[in-house]
């Protein structure tokens, strides 16, 4: 038998976590390796690199340098074919990567959502595959290696016929320490800032049979947390419990991680969701309904608040997202989005700069919408006729505050009972704490619990002082301190003793919802709170 061809599917991953693991390259890999054409000719294998990896960091002080150690890595295994799998994250240094393959006659393919956005800009590849490249790569490999001209059956697009690449071996979920977990492609909705505004309203589901195959990987290897890939994970509600109980069944202690509408959640399903350790991310995007209609998001605001009640009633743990820069939004809109998720309630709030990504519906209208984006990887909005670019970077700024007072900083417990006291919006808190990181120097990408909870007390000791509220000092020093000890318990496991002004159990009821009422009638007894 002829010795095969080496073919490597490649890409270069943002960083090493479930999330940005490099799902898409696998399933090209995991295709090729099965299908009839090129089984027996390819012999395939998945490389990947990390821009976190201390080797790559140590090679990339530019684009170039990058390019150049991604192709000398490459060389070593005398490739026939590299395919690049490609974001908007990784574009520049990959295309440059290529350039240096081709130089030295390996022949370069690529795909990828970046790809699939606009496959003719990809000019330095033999072949640029939009759409799902499991079909059609196969064929263009087995082209490139043969110089013989086939093309994929309407057989051969099915989903009961593609390969897990996690059931093959092509993707070791414990490298990663947990999964991304394709269930659906498609979705039934069409915002126009998504890679979906242009594909198939159908939803097409894996096969259960494959789901829960994949699932027992999952629970031999004790993947640890799990992201589910589904744009709309309960668009079908009876799947979406009956997968549920299958999670509960096989994987209890695996968090997963959702994506669902809340418009399409009632009590039933939010109960469901709590029978597992999970969180849901819910794409608010805007609380205003005519800038959403603008970018083709249908918004029922009674069907929304129901939704996220039924998930608060029962406990469930959940997150919003909100975009800054949306056509027809302002700075002033989107501060009204960001207070009403803050009312909500979200286990943490994500708020993005809006991007204008190629192939999508709002590209191809952003103009006419009077979008001014940068031309160039991540797309971000630079100015609208409503949102300024001195706009931009205040909603900037309100991000990067919220990201590290509230989501970090773990403040989702007590965060509305201090904006309460404080009469304060939860947008207005966010410039004055946005404004005091700048002023003390505290990094927005300050991560370690202890010392966010440092800088919260702090914070707080100062603008209840400003606001000549000091008698409320303690309390709120005592509500921070007693819940950030037990997140930490929750999160580590390990205890720790806390010092209050108050006694604990007081500190732990619903007396400290309300400041002003607590300080009135109950009396300061210094206590200690062990976790």
């Amino acid at each position: 038998m002829a010795e095969k061809s080496k073919v490597i599917f490649t890409t270069l991953l943002i960083e090493k976590s479930p999330q940005a693991l490099p799902l898409g390259a696998a399933c090209v890999a995991s295709a090729v390796k099965h299908s009839p054409l090129t089984k027996d000719i390819a012999d395939v294998s998945l490389v990947h690199f990390c821009k976190e990896d201390s080797e790559f960091i140590k090679h990339s002080a530019t684009d170039d340098d990058a390019a150049s150690f991604m192709a000398s890595e490459l060389l070593k295994h005398n490739p026939a074919i590299v395919g690049f799998s490609i974001f908007v994250w990784n574009r520049i240094v990959l295309e440059k990567t290529a350039a240096v393959l081709k130089s030295h006659g390996v022949k370069c393919i690529c795909g990828g959502p970046e790809v699939t956005a606009d496959p003719s800009s990809f000019t330095g590849f033999e072949k640029a595959i939009g759409g799902e490249g499991e079909y059609s790569i196969p064929h263009i490999v087995y082209e490139i290696l043969t110089g013989k001209k086939t093309a994929p059956s309407s057989e051969e697009k099915s989903y009961e016929n593609l390969e897990s690449p996690y059931l093959d071996g092509t993707l070791d979920p414990s490298e990663f320490e947990g999964a991304l977990w394709e269930l659906a492609r498609g979705c039934p909705f069409k915002c126009s800032y998504c890679y979906e505004s242009k594909g198939e309203k159908k939803v097409r589901m894996f096969p259960m049979e494959r789901i829960e195959k994949e699932l027992e990987l999952f629970a031999k290897k004790k993947v640890p947390q799990v992201f589910v890939l589904d744009p709309t994970y309960n668009a079908n509600k009876n799947r979406a419990i009956e997968l549920i109980n299958k999670i509960a069944k096989k994987t209890p202690n695996t968090f997963y991680y959702f994506e669902a509408r809340a418009e399409f959640i009632d009590r039933q399903l939010a109960h469901a969701f709590t029978k597992i350790p999970c969180s849901l991310q819910i794409g608010l995007q805007s609380a205003d309904p005519n800038v959403l209609n603008l970018v083709n998001r249908p918004f029922n605001k009674a069907a929304f608040l129901k939704g996220i009640n039924c998930l608060n009633q029962e406990g469930a743990v959940f997150g919003l997202d909100v975009i800054y820069g949306l056509p027809g939004d302002s700075l002033a809109g989107f501060k009204n989005s960001v207070d009403f998720a803050i009312s909500q309630y979200p286990n943490n709030l994500e708020l993005f700069c809006l991007s204008v990504l190629p192939g999508t519906d709002l590209h191809d209208r952003a103009e006419s919408l009077k979008l001014v984006w940068e031309s160039h990887p991540p797309y971000h909005i630079i100015h609208t006729d409503k949102f300024t670019n001195e706009d931009i970077k205040k909603a900037e700024g309100i991000a990067k505050a919220c990201n590290v007072f509230y989501n970090d900083g773990r403040a989702v417990p007590w965060f509305n009972s201090i904006l309460h006291a404080l009469h304060m919006k939860a947008s207005e808190f966010f410039v004055f704490f946005y404004k005091y990181m700048v002023s003390h120097n505290i990094p927005s990408d300050c991560r370690e619990h202890r010392e966010i909870e440092k800088i919260q007390l702090q914070f707080i000791t100062d603008i209840f002082t400003q606001r000549k509220m000091v008698r409320m000092i303690p309390l709120a020093q005592d509500i921070i301190s007693f819940n950030g000890a037990v997140s930490r318990k929750i999160d580590t496991g390990k205890s720790e003793t806390v010092q209050l002004h108050y006694p604990a159990e007081y500190i732990d009821s619903e007396y400290a919802m309300d400041l002003q009422f607590f300080v009135k009638n109950v009396q300061k007894r210094p206590s200690k709170f062990t976790t």
